[in-house]
């Protein structure tokens, strides 16, 4: 890979990621400790379109997100590129194994238990995607 496509290759990641990044710490700080203010009676209707509109939204940053980590870490990313690549196993899993069954069990009606994960689980990924743009500006900064 030439030097030039490197540059936009390591450009778009960090962009995408620095995207993720802002988005997440959005959710953990203002949006899902909101939910318990919903009501009990429209939460089950306000939940599914929460992950119905969010899905729309994260989905395809998510998805380029991880491709362009993957292509950094089989090119000439090195360790750190590596080191993101890591940290979307860990935002991937946690989604996986905690946020979306939290959110399942959330559009059935407000479930405080379920909320609480919710909000406690999702530290993992803000932490990961905060340490993800730190990865990334670096790597943008360091040729």
């Amino acid at each position: 890979m030439n030097d030039e496509a490197l540059r936009w290759l390591l450009a778009a990641h960090a962009f995408v990621t620095l995207f993720m990044t802002g988005l997440i710490w959005f959710v953990q700080v203002v949006h899902y400790p909101l939910f318990d203010r919903v009501g009990k009676s429209d939460f089950a209707a306000y939940e599914k379109q929460h992950t119905r509109r969010t899905g729309r939204l994260v989905g395809g940053p998510m998805l380029l997100e991880l491709g362009l980590a993957a292509t950094l870490a089989w090119s000439p990313g090195g360790t750190a590129a590596w080191c993101g690549l890591a940290l979307i196993s860990i935002i991937w899993l946690s989604t996986a194994v905690d946020q979306v069954p939290m959110h399942r069990r959330l559009e059935r009606g407000f479930d405080q238990a379920a909320h609480r994960r919710l909000v406690w689980g999702n530290w993992v990924r803000t932490i990961a995607w905060s340490l993800r743009g730190l990865v990334a500006v670096l790597m943008l900064a360091i040729p």
